[in-house]
């Protein structure tokens, strides 16, 4: 059985399997560390201040 490695993208480090983030369309990296998980960005401190402005899974650092 095969699995997708996740993959974060370079832009606005949305984590996805895709080769392009579904969010921004920009490529996306194997080499990413750490994530956070946003219920409700609207509402959410670090949302804000990581400049992030949609709910879903994000990587903290995406080289």
């Amino acid at each position: 059985m095969v699995q997708k490695v996740p993959k974060a993208c370079k832009h606005c480090a949305h984590i996805t399997d895709d080769d392009k983030c579904p969010l921004c369309g920009a490529a996306t990296s194997k080499d990413w560390q750490g994530y956070i998980v946003i219920v409700d960005h609207t509402r959410s401190e670090i949302a804000k201040k990581m400049g992030i402005h949609a709910n879903g899974k994000f990587a903290l650092r995406v080289r």
